[in-house]
């Protein structure tokens, strides 16, 4: 067998097991859909809470870096005596804005997967409707939804991508923290603490824009 034909076999089978996968998973998703449908819970339903909860998370994970932020200009402004305390109030607010962000991407990923399942549906049951005028009254509001989730996922997606540096950043600083605790060497990371400051700040303000876009997307779902 040529290198060439094994490498093909191996990328057939990847795609083949992909193609699998996604279709169990599918199927699990209509299972639960059809589950919530026989207690009068539609698509559209679980989509409104699943924005809420994305909002809710990233409430969570602003409040998580602003604490992160607090501590971490207070190493730099404590007595030598004190930076143990500090640091540690440091670690443990890194640790809760790692384990927010992480809750900010899971239901960010929840929530993509839910609009792709309501809009593909939506757009196959605008085809089952008889009347030219609803057809096309329900294909303008599907139009202004998707313009309107669309928008709101964008802004989303903005300051997800800025969660993982920031963070990073953050572990860098705690971790070196960890093991240098005194007063010479942390003033010296001074400029970097400023820098880490300044991105958390823009981090809290992109999240303050997506969550007001989330209260948008709210309203269009009323």
């Amino acid at each position: 067998m040529t290198k060439l034909l094994f490498i093909l076999i191996i990328v057939f089978i990847a795609a083949v097991y992909t193609g699998c996968q996604s279709a169990i998973d599918k199927a699990v998703r209509d299972t639960k859909y059809s589950a919530y449908e026989m207690i009068g819970i539609e698509k559209r339903d679980l989509f409104k809470k699943e924005v809420k909860n994305v909002k809710s998370s990233q409430q969570d994970t602003q409040e998580d870096f602003g604490d992160a932020l607090k501590h971490l200009q207070a190493v730099y402004n404590v007595d030598g005596g004190k930076l143990e305390k500090a640091y540690k109030s440091l670690d443990s607010s890194y640790k809760d804005a790692e384990k927010s962000v992480a809750n900010v991407q899971n239901h960010i990923n929840k929530l993509e997967v839910l609009s792709g399942d309501l809009f593909a549906e939506w757009e196959k049951e605008i085809k089952e409707i008889s009347s030219r005028d609803l057809r096309m009254k329900s294909s303008e509001s599907l139009l202004n939804t998707q313009k309107k989730y669309n928008t709101y996922h964008d802004s989303l997606k903005k300051s997800e991508a800025k969660m993982a540096p920031v963070l990073a950043r953050l572990k860098d600083q705690t971790l070196f923290l960890k093991h240098n605790l005194n007063a010479k060497v942390v003033a010296g990371l001074k400029t970097e603490s400023d820098k880490i400051q300044t991105d958390i700040n823009v981090l809290i303000k992109d999240m303050n824009e997506s969550i007001a876009k989330a209260d948008d997307m709210i309203k269009e779902l009323e």
